[in-house]
Order: structure tokens, then sequence, then C-alpha cells
């Protein structure tokens, strides 16, 4: 039987994170850098530990301003001491929540940029290992980030994203251009359910390409965030499939 974990990112300050609190098995929340307060993320790591629910630290560029979405050209040490630092303020809030942060996903822009760029993927490897070796990575099947984790010895999380378009060649379309979101409900369903049971997604080219992925991003700040997890999770039922934390 097909095992799959949800993801949404939580803590943002916008979106229903208690709904999607319900509907998800792990929360990637903010650290403060691109969105969210301690206020407002030590609420948001009470919630997901009183529902069980997985906390990942969701790192960031520092752009509060951008939401984390633009690239910034960072010095090496910067990126590490950021990463780093962004990890143990989330550590410090969730283990006061009585839970403790399971794995680190990079936000936006970064998570773009590492799949690609060895230089930022080798910092925030730094830094994930220089904090906690068993703290496992999420990001992109294929990706510079999830290679360099794995040679460092570190867990790795591959994940797909229910409502991105994606490039022939695996990766996200950005975001503004045509097809990088998909907004129907039903349409994300199926996209999900055809990732998981087949491990396959139809390219805004209409080619089918492969996305082995333990871990589905739902994001919970598009309009219908709610409604598309439901869809998922109704859709994943009926298909079989065992909906829990995995990685």
């Amino acid at each position: 039987m097909a095992v799959i974990d949800l993801n949404a990112d939580l803590g943002e300050g916008i979106g229903d994170d208690e709904a999607m609190l319900t509907l998800v098995t792990s929360a990637n929340i903010a650290c403060g850098f691109h969105a969210g307060t301690p206020t407002l993320l030590a609420e948001t790591c009470r919630a997901a530990a009183v529902r069980g629910v997985r906390i990942g630290a969701q790192v960031s560029y520092p752009d509060r301003s951008g939401f984390g979405r633009r690239f910034i050209d960072i010095a090496y040490d910067d990126l590490v001491a950021d990463v780093i630092y962004q990890i143990g303020a989330l550590r410090a809030l969730a283990h006061a929540a009585g839970s403790t942060v399971s794995y680190v996903k990079p936000h936006g822009a970064l998570y773009n940029t590492v799949v690609h760029h060895e230089r930022q993927s080798a910092a925030v490897i730094e830094a994930v290992r220089g904090v906690d070796a068993d703290l496992a990575v999420m990001g992109l099947p294929g990706s510079q980030i999830l290679r360099d984790a794995r040679a460092a010895g570190l867990p790795t999380i591959s994940e797909a994203f229910a409502d991105r378009g994606y490039r022939p060649d695996g990766t996200l379309v950005p975001r503004g251009e045509p097809g990088a979101l998909i907004t129907d409900s039903a349409d994300v369903a199926n996209a999900v359910v055809r990732m998981v049971t087949s491990n396959t997604v139809t390219a805004i080219d209409g080619s089918t390409i492969s996305v082995a992925a333990q871990s589905i991003c739902l994001h919970g700040d598009t309009p219908g965030a709610v409604e598309h997890a439901q869809a998922v999770r109704h859709a994943l039922a009926a298909a079989g499939v065992t909906i829990a934390a995995t990685g």
C-alpha cells in the first residue's frame, strides 16, 4: 500500500493554518526571515504539537519585504549562519511547545536556487549538519541539495507539489509565468493521485516526467488552499493511499 506525507507552509501570517493543520502530516513552519513573528511561530508550533503534526524549519533568505521569493547572491558564511540561526530559533520554539524540529526545507527563492546552485546548496547543508546530523532535508527530486545532503550523510525527503506546474526538466514553473499554479481542486487532486500511484506528472509542454516523492506540498497561502487539501485527502483515500509522515 502506498504511503505519502502531506506538508504545507505555515506560520507565515496568511492562509488558514488551523484548517491546514487538520489536513497535513508535516508543517513547514517559517523561521522569521521571510515571514512570521516569534509569537506566531510559537503558536503554530503549539498547534502542530497538539495535532501530532511533524514540524520542519522552513529557512529562507533574509527577505521579509519580498517574502523570500527574490534571489540573493549571499555570501557563503552569511548563508550558513542565517540557516543555523533560523533552525535554532524554531527548535527552541518547538521544544517549548513539547515537540521538535524533524527536518529542514528551504523556502521560496532559496528552495529554487539550491536545486542547481552548488555554493548555496553546500552552505545550507553545512548549516543543517552543524546543528544536527539527524535532521532531514526536504527538497525537489534530483536537486543539488538532496545530492549534497546524501553525500553528507543526512536523511532526505523528496517532495512534489500539488498545485504547481512543472517544466519538462522536473523543475517548477516560476511564479508569475503561465502554468505556474494549478487552481482547480479536482485537477490538483488528480495530479497528486497520479504522482503517488505512478510517480509521474504532466509537464506544461504535455510531456510525462518522473516525480518520485515521499511528501506532497500543499501551499497554504494560495486561493482555495483548504479546498485543495480536502480534495487531495479524499482522492488519496479513495485510491487506497495511506497519509502519514514519512522520510
